[in-house]
């Protein structure tokens, strides 16, 4: 789960990291309203979706008078944004953030996550703030400073020390940065957090760090200890066809391509979108029906899947160990009369009562195609799409 930037940063301040003042806004005269409220003499007018680059889409302008800021959100609140992340699609754009000036000297990276290599949190951080990561990733590695957490002695001071010197926070903020980089430690474990990102952290002239820009992801799995967080969710910013599976505790995840998907287990769904383009086809989703997949989840995954235009076949891959290919294959049969499907559809049965299962399909009357391995399956899905 993504929140917004006003979000994060309202997350941040309860953890007592600093940052701008601002107001979220959700019209141009809040965004007016909001520049007045907050005084000053420059305000910056930002747009709010779960997508970075949104400065270089035209989502971010400086404004400085009241009369510039009106004009800014007349500008962006409704516009469609295009930035790296969201696709050529881009994102509408129905919330802003009216926020303070700030006396920038130097912006900064820093970042909270889970190292899987070494089982530990790491937290990064790099002197080349405000610019994409990956691609100071890509062009200048050994700008990116990492430190790794013991989980039992927390993010000490030296370990804090060690990445701000490494980032070149000078002398007068070092203290600041330290204390800044414990609490988002704390941040991030606190909340079940799988990103806590800072971009930039920016140093001002009086030594004082702020979180300028801040992005969250977290553990969806964990949200249920979090009442407060999943309040921030907006469904706007989500896909349909992912909150429609979500009811059905169905793991499901749009993708660019035109076969659609249905198997059983992550690490096996994975696999079947690996060997549909091995052999020249494009998934068009992630699902994962799980162990414990009823008629009703089948039918709502066939749904689920056929509400995406580009779907021009399915490709069922079932392993029953918990879960009985007769089950999944009474499930297929149903799905595939109530939704009146008009697509090629393949199944791949293999484990607990395959027999069975295969007996089911085939006695259906409808134009299954079955397959016994993966590859036979991919390449008659691929076949089927590309009408040969």
């Amino acid at each position: 789960m993504k929140i917004h930037e006003y979000q994060a940063k309202e997350l941040l301040r309860k953890f007592g990291i600093i940052t701008p003042k601002g107001i979220p806004c959700f019209s141009v005269d809040e965004a007016v309203k909001a520049a007045e409220e907050l005084g000053g003499k420059i305000w910056v007018v930002k747009a709010q979706i779960h997508a970075g680059g949104r400065g270089k889409g035209g989502g971010v302008k400086l404004a400085k008078s009241p009369a510039e800021v009106r004009e800014h959100a007349d500008a962006i609140l409704g516009m469609q944004l295009v930035t790296h992340q969201t696709g050529p699609e881009g994102q509408k754009v129905r919330r802003l953030l009216v926020e303070e000036g700030a006396d920038i000297q130097h912006e900064y990276y820093v970042a909270a996550l889970t190292d899987r290599a070494s089982q530990k949190v790491v937290i990064m951080g790099s002197s080349e703030g405000g610019m994409d990561i990956e691609e100071v990733a890509e062009k200048t590695p050994e700008k990116i400073i990492k430190v790794f957490v013991d989980p039992l002695e927390g993010l000490t001071d030296a370990k804090a020390g060690e990445l701000a010197d490494g980032i070149g926070m000078p002398a007068e903020a070092r203290a600041n940065a330290i204390d800044a980089l414990k609490k988002l430690y704390t941040c991030y474990m606190d909340t079940d957090a799988s990103l806590a990102e800072i971009n930039p952290l920016i140093r001002e002239g009086d030594g004082t760090v702020k979180a300028l820009d801040a992005k969250f992801d977290f553990d969806s799995n964990a949200l249920f200890r979090h009442e407060d967080i999943v309040a921030y969710r907006d469904m706007d910013e989500e896909d349909a066809q992912e909150i429609e599976a979500s009811k059905y505790d169905l793991a499901y995840i749009s993708l660019d391509g035109d076969i659609g998907c249905m198997v059983n287990g992550a690490g096996l769904a994975m696999a079947t979108m690996d060997t549909i383009k091995l052999f020249g086809g494009e998934p068009a989703n992630f699902l994962d029906v799980g162990g414990g997949a009823t008629i009703e989840k089948v039918t709502a995954a066939f749904t689920i899947m056929l509400k995406n235009p580009k779907v021009k076949g399915i490709l069922v891959n079932i392993f029953g160990g918990i879960m009985r290919c007769d089950t999944i294959a009474n499930g297929v049969v149903t799905a595939a009369r109530e939704v009146d499907l008009k697509v090629p559809l393949v199944v791949r049965m293999k484990g607990t009562n395959e027999d069975l299962g295969k007996k089911i399909l085939a006695e259906s009357g409808l134009p299954i195609i079955s397959a016994d391995t993966m590859a036979e399956a991919a390449t008659a899905i691929v076949n089927a799409v590309k009408g040969k």
